[in-house]
């Protein structure tokens, strides 16, 4: 899961023989990160419901690699888990794998990027005159490249708005419309609650079934290429 769930540029690199490109991959390393602070965590906050730390620990890593990496396999009931690491589980469904991977969400390098953008425009506050510039391994990141990230963000958190707000009419708890929409949105499976390891989705109505399978198709085709599917400037510029 770990192996599919990072960028595919990397295993040329290896080809290559070229490890200097692999270590210094700022999206590898956020990724490894990421991954090992939350299995360290869930690990600490679970280790009261299994008989040992290696079971604990087992579970936790298999859930997240499972759920961070959008495979969707389940080992354990994790929605029966503390708060934290359902919380924590939650987040990684939105993060998602890294860019140019067989994994869905948001992706980490879009992550990474939007964390540099948040950092540019504080340091511009600090320092009005300063001149800033955004860089992923050690190359400059176009400004055409941190529009495009900002504007993915943007029409993501209203899809997921927009999606949980008319599987609401539904009347189901605010977990299990919320995480529904989060887990199809990023292609992962499994949510919490209704929706949990060991549930299905089948009491949605046709209606908000419908909706889920849209936000299933934006998760694994990405948002931009469906919606433009939808702008009558694309169909006119096809068939004119």
């Amino acid at each position: 899961m770990f192996l599919f769930s990072v960028n595919f540029n990397l295993y040329y690199f290896l080809l290559v023989k070229d490890m200097k490109n692999i270590f210094k991959n700022e999206e590898l390393r956020y990724f490894i990160a990421i991954i090992l602070g939350a299995i360290a965590i869930i690990t600490l906050n679970i280790v009261n419901l299994y008989p040992t730390i290696e079971s604990a620990f087992r579970h936790a890593a298999f859930q997240v690699l499972s759920i961070i990496s959008t495979t969707g396999f389940v080992t354990a009931n994790f929605d029966a888990w503390p708060e934290l690491s359902k919380t924590l589980l939650v987040i990684l469904m939105i993060v998602g794998a890294c860019g140019s991977s067989t994994g869905g969400g948001i992706k980490v390098s879009r992550l990474i990027i939007l964390l540099k953008m948040a950092g540019l425009e504080i340091r511009r506050i600090v320092h009005p005159r300063s001149v800033n510039i955004i860089k992923l391994d050690g190359h400059k990141v176009d400004e055409e490249i941190t529009r495009g990230v900002g504007g993915f963000i943007i029409v993501y958190l209203f899809l997921t708005l927009g999606s949980f707000l008319l599987i609401s009419v539904n009347n189901y708890d605010f977990t299990t419309s919320l995480t529904a929409v989060l887990t199809c949105l990023g292609n992962v499976g499994p949510g919490l609650a209704r929706v949990g390891p060991i549930e299905n989705f089948s009491f949605f109505s046709d209606f908000s079934k419908l909706i889920l399978c849209f936000d299933m198709l934006l998760g694994r085709l990405e948002i931009f290429p469906i919606i433009m599917l939808f702008a009558p400037a694309v169909w006119k510029r096809s068939f004119m």
